[in-house]
């Protein structure tokens, strides 16, 4: 069967297992049978005239041929889906899609911003991923969204990063901590001091580990932790001290369950960033939404005024019991 004979299907099915690298996995998402699902990417492979992939043991993974055509396969369907949006921008902003991923950081903010742009733009369907950073970056480098929201831009990457909004990243502890009351801390003095970090790759992470290698601290890592929300329980728990976005702690700093230490050279300023692959087709809905990001208010961050005034209260009323 002659490679021109490939149908738009059969293309969309390989790219979805290519993906996940799961014939399970992609048939869940398009709602087929694993099976009929089989067929059409063997069919395809003989429209080829090679095989797309290879299994050993129980992983598949892409031969060169399916590396070859999976890229050319993500260029089609790229393509059409950039001529769905320049249809649909023929018919005005109200209609065409806006595909996000986020920094799950991002969490105490984005949705909110995304859900008031969706008011205003009922006729757009938007779809929102939510991840970590090393998620993130795949998806970028497979171009799998329109817009992505991150606190530090891939140095490595080919792509377009615009900040939008401050990303303050604070030192903060349980009330009672030793060093809660103290001003204008040095960051030596946090040498032996217990940290509860995000994970490798984090890019709170790797702001912090900058900072205090530049200052020729080595830190204590107590424990390491995938989310945000972890990290604060930990932390308010007594257990250590953290280093997270302001963003994600107006809950905490209010009801007074964490407070911020006043750490010399923090906050670090750090922003948020919008970034697309370079030589992208930016679709209205994106540009839309990139222009509403810029224009937005920061009521999800504490200025640089108002994190100093917290971390120089004279001192902090809730004192929760030392931990045994």
């Amino acid at each position: 069967m002659p490679i021109h004979h490939a149908t738009l299907h059969q293309l969309k099915i390989f790219d979805a297992v290519a993906r996940h690298m799961s014939f399970a996995r992609a048939a869940e998402e398009l709602h087929l049978t694993p099976p009929a699902l089989s067929i059409q990417v063997k069919q395809l492979a003989e429209a080829i005239g090679q095989p797309l992939f290879e299994q050993i043991g129980k992983k598949i993974s892409l031969t060169a041929a399916g590396q070859v055509s999976w890229s050319t396969c993500r260029d089609v369907l790229s393509r059409l889906d950039q001529l769905a949006q320049e249809l649909a921008s023929l018919q005005g902003l109200e209609k065409g899609n806006l595909k996000l991923a986020t920094l799950a950081t991002a969490k105490y903010f984005i949705p909110r911003l995304l859900g008031e742009f969706c008011i205003k733009h009922p006729g757009v369907d938007t779809a929102l991923f939510m991840g970590n950073r090393e998620a993130l970056l795949e998806r970028l480098a497979r171009n799998q969204d329109d817009l992505y929201i991150l606190g530090q831009p891939p140095e490595h990457m080919n792509v377009i990063t615009e900040p939008f909004a401050d990303n303050f990243l604070v030192v903060v502890a349980a009330p009672n901590h030793p060093l809660a009351n103290e001003k204008k801390i040095d960051p030596s003095r946090l040498r032996e001091e217990p940290f509860i970090l995000r994970e490798p790759g984090s890019g709170t992470r790797l702001s912090t580990e900058k900072f205090f290698e530049q200052h020729g601290v080595t830190l204590k890592v107590r424990m390491e932790l995938g989310s945000n929300e972890a990290v604060k329980q930990v932390a308010a728990g007594g257990l250590g001290i953290a280093v997270l976005s302001s963003s994600a702690l107006r809950s905490e700093l209010a009801n007074e369950e964490l407070v911020i230490l006043d750490v010399k050279g923090f906050p670090l300023e750090r922003k948020w960033y919008v970034v697309y692959p370079m030589g992208k087709h930016l679709t209205p809905a994106s540009r839309e939404f990139m222009a509403y990001l810029f224009a937005a208010p920061p009521t999800h961050q504490l200025d640089h005024n108002q994190l100093h005034a917290i971390s120089a209260k004279p001192e902090h009323k809730k004192k929760r019991p030392t931990p045994k």
